[in-house]
């Protein structure tokens, strides 16, 4: 989930500030001494979005503030469709780490596998590089190609992997009858509808196997994760009763 942070203004602060608990005024005693005392002027959107990140931070490892190009990628995931690669990174102590290559995207096809470093980017070092940029760098337009240079545990020396860009129409849900009448269904992201393709999934199986299935592996190894609502859409198909999230 997103919040869109309208621009505070000191005076916003205070009209917060004379209705809000003791506690909020310490956060705004302290903003109100670096304004005033910091060794340099600070913006306000610098120390607004510190507060933010502090706050989230408390929270859990996992909850995080997004907007801007951050914002704009996890809205791609979300709708599949876009130009470039087709892998889900991170940053991890200021390398970019592969989460997951989509199933079927030219990185997928390329041979990157999840737990990868990508050092260098068409010959140039991206270590410590902000994620946004290294992202833009890895999209291009459908048939030109990017050279990437790889790390991988288990190997002593890193590689070159000359990827080609594609349009990423992701397939959030696959599914197929195995021997014995296993279904498999495998959920490669948490993107739009994933809840309604594995209801439709299921009822495909149910039909290719004669009425019933004898068995179900739902698949989730390389989701890279997505949207909460299709997570909880999805685990909703299999409990009959009670709270699967708050």
């Amino acid at each position: 989930t997103a919040v869109a942070l309208l621009p505070a203004t000191t005076a916003v602060f205070a009209q917060v500030e004379s209705k809000a608990s003791p506690e909020f005024a310490k956060l705004f005693a302290t903003y109100q001494r670096i304004k005033s005392s910091y060794v340099e002027p600070v913006e306000d959107e610098v120390l607004i979005r510190g507060a933010i990140d502090g706050m989230l931070a408390a929270l859990d490892p996992h909850s995080a503030y997004l907007d801007g190009a951050a914002l704009e990628r996890l809205e791609t995931m979300i709708d599949g469709n876009y130009q470039g690669l087709g892998i889900s990174v991170q940053m991890d102590d200021g390398a970019v780490k592969v989460v997951s290559p989509f199933k079927g995207s030219p990185a997928d096809k390329a041979g990157i596998k999840a737990g990868d470093y990508i050092t260098h980017i068409d010959g140039k070092l991206i270590y410590g590089l902000e994620l946004d940029e290294a992202v833009k760098q890895m999209r291009g337009e459908a048939g030109t190609s990017v050279d990437l240079t790889i790390f991988r545990e288990g190997r002593d020396e890193p590689f070159d992997v000359s990827v080609t860009r594609g349009v990423i129409e992701l397939e959030p849900v696959t599914w197929e009858l195995e021997p014995g009448g296993i279904g498999v269904i495998s959920v490669n992201e948490f993107s739009r509808d994933v809840g309604i393709d594995v209801n439709t999934a299921l009822r495909d199986l149910r039909r290719e196997a004669g009425g019933r299935i004898a068995g179900l592996v739902l698949d989730l190894r390389r989701n890279p994760g997505g949207s909460l609502d299709e997570a909880v859409a999805l685990s909703d198909l299999f409990l009959a009763e009670g709270h699967i999230v708050s």
